[in-house]
This record gives structure tokens, C-alpha cells and sequence, in this order.
């Protein structure tokens, strides 16, 4: 079965992996095979991704996603949508809420332009991750403190 796409548009928020002045800053994204099929469908992007099928459908309803459709109404998952979703799943792991995540999307999709406002939303989000991730050392500092009390070892 062959499902006709138009081409995806470039999110500006996808950095590719050859561009040399981004290699401290990328992360690697699914890709499809060269000569493959171009598009997966749903369970095909759950598994690419590691996110379940229900949860792309829930990031498709909140609008993360704009998923290509199929005559029958089938999604089937470009690699920009595979791109967004792994993004979409780093914010969430740094605990950005879903409110800001979707923010951040709509400045996205509404195109050129809003650059600023993205990245005061990602700097600002950067922060809270940088003082979490100061306060987990803290914590994790005193856990090593009591397993070496007990006689334990303590190596990174």
C-alpha cells in the first residue's frame, strides 16, 4: 500500500545531525530507512519513538501534532512528525508542562518571526532545569553521605 504525502514542511525546530555548528545541541531524532517506506503508520511511530499509540493520539488532540492522513483516515507519521515527538517527549521528561510544550508549538507552527518568544520560553525553561538538576545533586550528595555511613560504596 503507498500513501501519497505532500512533503513535510520543515520545522525550524529540527536540527540536523551534519550541521557542524549544532553538534553540542543535537539530539539524534528517529529516521526512516533510505529506500523504505517514507511514512509509518501509528503503532510503527509508538514503537520508532517509545511513546504509546494513545499518547500520539492525545499530543494530535491538544494540537503537538499535525499527522498526514491516508484516504481512509489512517495516520501515517513522517520523519518531521517522528522529530517533534522525540522533542515533544525531552520537555516533558525536564517536567515542562504540557500548557508550555504546547506553547512553545504554537509559536512554531505559527512560522518565522516569533524566534525571540521561542527562545525566552526554552531559556526560561533551561533554568528550571539547571536549579532542579542542582537541587538532585544535593540530594543525591546526601544519599551518597548515608550509603557510605553504612559502609557502602559510592561510585559514579
Amino acid at each position: 500500500m503507498t500513501v501519497a504525502l505532500a512533503p513535510p514542511s520543515v520545522d525550524v525546530d529540527v536540527v540536523e545531525a551534519d550541521d557542524p555548528a549544532s553538534t553540542a545541541c543535537t539530539a539524534p531524532a528517529p529516521t526512516l530507512p533510505p529506500g523504505g517506506p517514507q511514512s509509518l503508520p501509528i503503532a510503527g511511530a509508538a514503537e520508532r519513538t517509545g511513546v504509546t499509540a494513545h499518547t500520539l493520539r492525545y499530543y494530535e488532540r491538544i494540537g503537538l501534532l499535525d499527522v498526514p492522513r491516508d484516504h481512509a483516515g489512517r495516520r501515517w507519521y513522517t520523519e518531521a512528525e517522528l522529530a517533534r515527538v522525540v522533542f515533544i517527549t525531552r520537555l516533558r521528561l525536564t517536567a515542562m508542562p504540557i500548557r508550555d510544550v504546547q506553547a512553545y508549538f504554537r509559536l512554531v507552527d505559527a512560522g518565522p518571526g516569533n524566534e525571540a518568544d521561542r527562545l525566552a520560553l526554552l531559556e526560561r525553561h533551561r533554568r528550571q532545569v539547571s536549579n532542579r538538576l542542582v537541587e538532585l545533586q544535593a540530594a543525591l550528595d546526601v544519599i551518597d553521605f548515608k550509603i557510605a555511613t553504612y559502609g557502602g560504596m559510592c561510585d559514579p
